[in-house]
């Protein structure tokens, strides 16, 4: 039965690798290469860890796949993010299709600056023009 479960989990997993590869390819920009690339190939490695985990049964692999595991969906959205955040102020183009471009009009090229439209009080002001800055 073991075996059964072991042989869905990696099949599972190389198939959302698979699918990570193969939106690589097809993609037309760098934000959803970038997206699909953090969801499928995340969740492909974790599928194929526990089966790695299942398949040997041993405290030591097992601990060792949950914290790869745990690395893995810690560090891949934030990299993902960062990634993305640094190609939009390098002014990378996004796809003609797409329809909402949430930063637009909230980053300031010359100065660097990135203005949030939370509207609270509690942030500090980063809405100055650039002569305010200089000075």
């Amino acid at each position: 039965m073991s075996s059964i479960i072991i042989v869905i989990l990696v099949t599972l997993g190389t198939l959302f690798v698979l699918l990570s590869a193969i939106g690589l390819v097809r993609m037309p920009d760098t934000y959803l290469r970038i997206s699909v690339n953090t969801k499928a190939a995340t969740l492909g490695v974790g599928l194929i860890l526990v089966g790695t985990a299942v398949f040997f049964n041993d405290l030591s692999t097992t601990s060792r796949s949950l914290v790869i595991i745990l690395f893995v969906f810690l560090t891949a959205p934030v990299s993902a993010h960062l990634i993305g955040r640094a190609a939009y102020f390098m002014g990378v183009k996004m796809w003609k299709g797409s329809l909402i471009d949430d930063l637009e009009g909230k980053y300031q090229k010359n100065t660097h600056v990135l203005k949030s439209d939370s509207g609270d009080g509690d942030s500090p002001d980063h809405s100055k023009d650039e002569d305010d800055i200089v000075k």
